[in-house]
């Protein structure tokens, strides 16, 4: 895979992003929590992405804008050694719940653990 997170591997739809969180599993390592679904693109992308920051806890954009940047600069990072024989598509919708503002570090060892954990459970369907 590529150490890329272009427009087409980002999960916009709507329509999916609500089935996800309908009908969709979950898998938590604090301070992230994914959200995952088995479906079907128009295009041949396996994986769909979308990240997610609260404004409860966040009041300021900057502060969300800010958090959102480092969940998919680490998701970038991270994706390549994951998800390699992937063979079904899957909707992945990442979360941060945490509190505070996170160090790159922090979340970055969070993502390789939740990323290594979804490979799991979706390569068991």
């Amino acid at each position: 895979m590529r150490f890329k997170y272009s427009n087409k591997d980002k999960l916009k739809s709507k329509k999916q992003i609500d089935a996800l969180f309908n009908k969709g599993s979950s898998i938590m390592a604090y301070p992230l929590l994914v959200k995952y679904k088995e479906t079907s693109f128009d295009d041949d992308i396996l994986i769909k992405t979308g990240v997610s920051v609260s404004k409860h806890i966040f009041k300021k954009a900057v502060d969300r804008n800010h958090v959102k940047r480092l969940l998919r600069e680490t998701y970038r990072l991270n994706k390549p050694n994951y998800f390699n024989t992937l063979t079904t598509s899957h909707a992945v919708m990442i979360l941060y719940i945490g509190k505070e503002k996170p160090q790159f570090s922090k979340i970055n060892n969070a993502m390789k653990i939740i990323l290594n954990k979804l490979e799991k459970k979706i390569s068991k369907h």
